[in-house]
């Protein structure tokens, strides 16, 4: 059997990360993509640097306001950010 010539598509390499810079700064852009209103316990654990299970525990002694809809817990950023502000050393 014949080995078949592949053919290399031309591209400029430059372009392709100069464009793939551009979309991932659009992405990383806080005015691109507002944060929700509400956050769910993993959310607000990113923001926070701790697990949903961490978050789960401070919801459960009362530590931290939530907002109830059925099982959903969400919390507001205005009370994360008071949580923040009451456990500032």
């Amino acid at each position: 059997m014949a080995a078949v010539p592949i053919r290399r598509r031309e591209f400029d390499l430059d372009g392709l990360l100069d464009a793939l810079a551009e979309k991932i700064t659009a992405r990383l852009r806080p005015e691109s993509s507002p944060m929700p209103r509400l956050l769910t316990l993993r959310e607000a654990g990113a923001m926070l640097g701790r697990s949903a299970d961490a978050m789960q525990k401070l919801v459960a002694r009362g530590e931290i306001r939530v907002i109830r809809t059925g099982r959903r817990i969400h919390i507001t950023r205005e009370d994360l950010d008071d949580w923040i502000a009451r456990n500032r050393e």
